[in-house]
């Protein structure tokens, strides 16, 4: 059957397992960075600019008129971010038409080592049917997952992002999505506790709530590949007309 390819089974790695991996790849990070990065957009942001490395952030910040800096480094806002990686704070900040820089410590690093990948999306469970919807509407078979939490110092992390993974994968084959299972999980996982530890001024009490607010957003997050970086933007089931490549917009880009 035509449509077989699409239906078969989803592979989940790990970001150093990304090498030469084409397709449709899904980074996901619940706790927190996806999950702030689609409220932001959901709270009006026109783009969200990615970043590997904290310096870099800072630098593109200032680059690009009017941008915000948000994320962390081992869980803190570092200095120069003017937001943390709080979904809390950010759906509370005035982002309504300002382009924001992400750089954290797992998921904008899962989304950037996908480098072959021929459509690429961010995720987290706010957002999860309508990333399962964008993936299928691709065309392009079963989806790669990267498990950003799994880092090379605890390679057998990243359970929050497993479980959120295998929900979006369960929706895309149109399986009864176990959502209150699935975020009750999430919220009783390592990485939430250890995300709470982080400690005022880094981490809203509500957090693991807002994280695990299944299917809260309608849209899903796809990135596209614009003079070497990669800029998350809101996207339905229709692909933007620009993706995975892009020329970077006067308004919305850094400068050069």
């Amino acid at each position: 059957m035509l449509g077989e390819p699409a239906r078969r089974p989803a592979t989940y790695v790990a970001p150093w397992e990304l090498d030469d991996v084409g397709g449709v790849v899904v980074a996901v990070d619940v706790l927190r960075a996806f999950t702030t990065a689609a409220y932001a957009l959901a709270a009006g942001a026109t783009s969200i600019w990615l970043a590997a490395g904290v310096e870099e952030a800072v630098a593109l910040g200032r680059e690009i008129p009017g941008a915000l800096v948000m994320g962390e480094e081992h869980g803190r806002r570092p200095p120069g971010f003017h937001l943390s990686n709080s979904p809390v704070a950010v759906a509370q900040a005035d982002v309504a038409g300002r382009v924001l820089v992400q750089r954290t410590s797992a998921g904008t690093q899962g989304m950037i080592a996908a480098t072959s990948a021929d459509r690429l999306f961010a995720a987290s469970l706010v957002c999860a049917s309508a990333t399962a919807a964008a993936v299928t509407a691709a065309g392009l078979g079963a989806p790669t997952y990267v498990i950003t939490g799994r880092l090379p110092g605890d390679p057998d992390g990243g359970e929050d992002d497993l479980l959120t993974a295998q929900l979006i994968e369960r929706a895309r084959l149109d399986h009864a999505l176990e959502s209150q299972t699935t975020a009750e999980a999430v919220a009783r996982s390592p990485e939430a506790a250890r995300t709470l530890a982080a400690g005022e001024g880094d981490v809203d009490p509500d957090d693991i709530a807002y994280a695990t607010a299944v299917d809260r957003f309608d849209f899903a997050m796809e990135a596209e590949r614009v003079d070497g970086r990669l800029r998350l933007v809101r996207s339905g089931p229709t692909p933007p007309t620009r993706v995975p490549s892009a020329t970077s917009p006067t308004d919305a880009g850094p400068a050069c």
